[in-house]
């Protein structure tokens, strides 16, 4: 069994940056992923990384403005999110995956909460 928590989120202004937090307990190393939905929108991939924190995949379009890495000896994977715009607002889930890194929801077992950010024009 896996929980996992967020935590980082808020309301900035448009150009701000955030780092979302996602701490583990449990079962260790899963690849892990990040997920955010916007209102009246589906679930969107952000990133995801491998167990070891070596490799990871971007949602093209956000690949310059966020970074995915991860604390392996505190279980925490992070989202550091550089330049928002209003678009990037929504509800931001760390997810943890059966086996392999992956953009696809069906491919995570174990979801958080999630953490609301807000950006402001």
């Amino acid at each position: 069994q896996v929980q996992l928590v967020e935590s980082g989120g808020g309301s900035v202004q448009a150009g701000g940056s955030l780092r979302l937090s996602c701490a583990a307990s449990g079962r260790r190393f899963y690849p892990m992923g990040w997920f955010r939905q916007a209102p009246g929108k589906e679930r969107e991939f952000v990133a995801a990384i491998d167990r070891s924190g070596r490799n990871t995949e971007y949602n093209y379009p956000l690949k310059d403005r966020f970074t995915i890495s991860k604390d392996k000896s505190a279980n925490t994977v992070y989202l550091q999110m550089n330049n928002l715009n209003p678009d990037d607002t929504g509800v931001y889930q760390c997810a943890a995956a059966k086996s392999i890194v992956s953009s696809s929801t069906g491919d995570h077992e174990y979801w958080g909460p999630g953490t609301q950010v807000t950006v402001s024009s």
